[in-house]
């Protein structure tokens, strides 16, 4: 077990709380930290583990609560700081985007300048999104310049080149990741995959915004969170690294997938409803970075990652439809 423990902000994400699974499993001391109370343990990755007691939760909110977490910081001399915490959903952020501004950028850059004057402090993951890069056609490299199309995707966007200036004056040890469509066991009700799942098993009918024609390139959990623990631990300061894998498939096509794997037919679940405003037709991120400089591979294949999701939702049936199965926005 690792003497000093890393400290993980937004643990109560999807992609947060199972990096915390991730890193609990290796006997790593984890300290946690979400604005909400944790969530419902089917939500909740790392409550499945007999060593989550090596895991301690700290309810502060990045908005309200910076004192609070740089008392963590500095109680426990953390020396890695993983930033999953984000206001994350793309097309609500269209209603109230001086929020999604609040969270991913204003205070955001506070935690940074806070965080620039501490001694111990080794890496700051900044866990980013490739929505920042826009619509873009082909494989999209970590150069690419930024053409945000959403006020989510913007607000990303300006931590981030805030974050760029932290290191270029300031010598901020950041190193940065941006994974495309994430999925996997535990997963909020509302995203694409589990959603799809919990709404064929329960018979209810999906809307399959603009026919599902966009194209996306879809990574298991277990795989996103390889990559971050190696980005931390071999990854170079300053860089971006994309986490990805190679396959795409239509939004279509992945539901399609998983009714022929449920057994259930495709009409029978979908409905075709218009598009989200400022959607990205897509973005296919180019790993080629992480896999050559880092000697990084998946190793989760999209049926097999599927297969572990439609297990898990089937495990937790009877909690999860009582569930909100749609984002619900705090701001």
């Amino acid at each position: 077990m690792s003497d000093s423990p890393i400290l993980v902000l937004g643990s109560n994400s999807f992609s947060g709380a199972s990096f915390c699974a991730h890193m609990l499993k290796q006997e790593h001391k984890v300290i946690a930290a979400s604005r909400s109370e944790e969530p419902h343990s089917a939500l909740l990755p790392y409550s499945w583990l007999e060593q989550k007691n090596n895991l301690d939760f700290h309810q502060l909110d990045l908005n309200h609560d910076l004192k609070g977490i740089m008392e963590l910081v500095k109680k426990h001399k953390v020396k890695h700081v993983y930033n999953f915490a984000a206001q994350s959903m793309v097309g609500q952020s269209w209603d109230y985007p001086e929020h999604w501004f609040m969270t991913n950028c204003v205070s955001t850059v506070q935690l940074h300048n806070q965080l620039r004057h501490v001694d111990h402090l080794d890496k700051y993951i900044h866990i980013s999104t490739p929505e920042v890069y826009g619509s873009c056609e082909g494989l999209v490299p970590e150069h690419r310049n930024y053409n945000p199309s959403t006020p989510y995707a913007v607000s990303r966007a300006a931590a981030d080149m805030s974050l760029h200036t932290f290191f270029d004056v300031h010598q901020f040890p950041v190193v940065y990741t941006r994974a495309a469509n994430v999925y996997g066991e535990g997963q909020q009700l509302y995203r694409i995959i589990p959603r799809t799942i919990l709404f064929a098993l329960l018979g209810k009918v999906l809307p399959l915004h603009g026919g599902g024609h966009s194209t996306r390139s879809f990574i298991h959990i277990d795989d996103v969170s390889s990559a971050t623990q190696k980005i931390a631990l071999t990854g170079s300061l300053g860089e971006i690294y994309h986490i990805s894998t190679k396959r795409t498939i239509s939004i279509r096509a992945l539901v399609e997938l998983l009714c022929d794997m449920l057994q259930v037919p495709f009409e029978q679940v979908c409905e075709v409803t218009e598009d989200r405003l400022g959607k990205d037709a897509a973005y296919l991120l180019d790993a080629t970075k992480l896999r050559q400089e880092l000697d990084w591979q998946d190793q989760v294949s999209l049926e097999n990652g599927l297969e572990r999701t439609i297990a898990w939702v089937r495990t937790y049936l009877d909690d999860l439809k009582h569930l909100p199965d749609s984002y619900i926005h705090k701001p």
